[in-house]
C-alpha cells in the first residue's frame, strides 16, 4: 500500500444518486484532492461499489477510518438506517450506515443529501464565514438544509428542511410539484407546441431533458428562458417564507437547476423581494453554491470528519 503523507489526514465523502456514485477525497485545508464518479453497477451493487470506491481511495492516500455518505431521503442517522428514499428507492428502510462498515471496516456516517450539501458551501463554499444560512437543493428532487452557529438543525423529528413541501399557492400546490427537474421537464412538455419558434421544437417530448432546457435558454431560447424565469419565480416565493420566518443572513441555491445561474438566480432574488419583509430581506444575501455537483460528496466528507476510532 501506499502512504500518503496526507495519510489518515484525509477526508472520504460519497453522495449516492440516481444513477451514480459520487466520492471525493479532502485534505485538512478542505482543498478536493481527488474527485471520482461511476455509474450504479447493478451486479456489484451500491455496498460493494462503495468498497470499490473505499479501497481504491486507501490505496492513493493510505488508511483513513471514516467515512461520510450523503443519500436523498429520510434518514435516520443515528442509527445509519435509511428510512425512505424516493429518488434511490432500493435503499429504503436498509440499514445501509452498517452494511457500508461491515464491507469496508470504517465507520460511517449517513447524512441527507441536502444536508450534506449545505454543509459542505458552509464549510468549504458560498457559506463560509456565516453564521446562519439555508441551503435549497434544486435537483432531482427539492430539498433544504438549515444551519445555525455552524450545526445543522434537525428539527424535532430530524427531518426540517423538506424546501419542497412549501406550498406556493392557495391551492397547496408544493414547490416540488414545480421545480424538481422532473417537473421543469414535465411543464415544458405541456407548452412544447405552443411556441412554433422555439429550437427545442427539434426535440421529441420524450427525449427533453432538463440538460437541452438549460442549454436552450443560455443560447437566447425565449420560450427556454421564460420555463426556467417561471422556476425560479415559483423558488422566490418559497424563498420569501424562508426570510419572513427565520430573517437569515445567507440563502445558497444549489443543484442541477442552478446550471442555468443568472437565469433562475435572478428571478429567484426578484420574487423573493416582493414577497419579503423588506427589512428581513435586506439583511439576507442569495447567492448560487461554488461547490456545484460535487457539494453533497464534500459534506459528507467534512460530516464524517477525521480520526482512528
Amino acid at each position: 500500500m501506499v502512504n500518503s503523507p496526507i495519510g489518515s489526514a484525509i477526508r472520504v465523502g460519497i453522495e449516492i444518486s440516481s444513477t451514480s456514485l459520487n466520492a471525493v477525497a479532502i485534505d485538512v485545508g478542505d482543498e478536493v484532492k481527488r474527485a471520482h464518479s461511476v455509474v450504479f453497477s447493478d451486479d456489484e451493487g451500491v455496498v460493494g461499489q462503495i468498497k470499490t470506491i473505499v479501497d481504491e481511495f486507501r490505496k492513493e492516500f493510505g488508511e483513513f477510518q471514516r467515512l461520510g455518505v450523503a443519500i436523498p431521503g429520510l434518514v435516520d442517522r443515528e442509527s445509519g438506517r435509511v428510512a425512505f428514499s424516493a429518488i434511490v428507492p432500493t435503499q429504503t428502510d436498509v440499514e445501509l450506515g452498517k452494511q457500508i462498515e461491515a464491507a469496508t471496516g470504517v465507520k460511517v456516517i449517513i447524512e441527507n443529501d441536502a444536508n450534506a450539501a449545505a454543509y459542505g458551501e458552509y464549510c468549504c463554499g458560498s457559506g463560509r464565514g456565516s453564521s446562519n444560512m439555508f441551503y435549497a437543493t434544486l435537483g432531482e428532487g427539492v430539498g433544504g438544509s438549515f444551519i445555525f452557529g455552524g450545526k445543522t438543525w434537525h428539527g424535532a423529528s430530524g427531518f426540517a428542511g423538506e424546501f419542497g413541501y412549501v406550498p406556493i399557492n392557495s391551492e397547496g400546490m408544493r414547490l416540488e410539484d414545480v421545480a424538481s427537474a422532473a417537473n421543469i421537464v414535465r411543464r415544458t412538455r405541456a407548452r412544447f407546441h405552443q411556441d412554433s419558434t422555439s429550437s427545442l421544437g427539434r426535440l421529441t417530448e420524450e427525449d427533453l431533458t432538463l440538460s437541452d432546457i438549460i442549454s436552450a435558454a443560455q443560447n437566447k431560447d425565449d420560450f427556454a428562458q421564460m420555463m426556467l424565469e417561471r422556476t425560479g419565480s415559483y423558488v422566490g416565493t418559497a424563498v420569501a417564507s424562508v426570510i419572513n420566518l427565520l430573517n437569515v443572513e445567507l440563502i445558497v441555491l444549489g443543484g442541477s437547476i442552478m446550471q442555468a445561474r443568472h437565469l433562475v438566480l435572478k428571478a429567484v432574488i426578484e420574487r423573493a423581494r416582493e414577497l419579503s419583509f423588506e427589512r428581513s430581506f435586506a439583511a439576507t444575501r442569495i447567492v448560487e453554491g461554488e461547490l456545484g455537483t460535487n457539494a453533497a460528496a464534500i459534506g459528507a466528507a467534512s460530516i464524517g470528519g477525521f480520526g482512528t476510532d
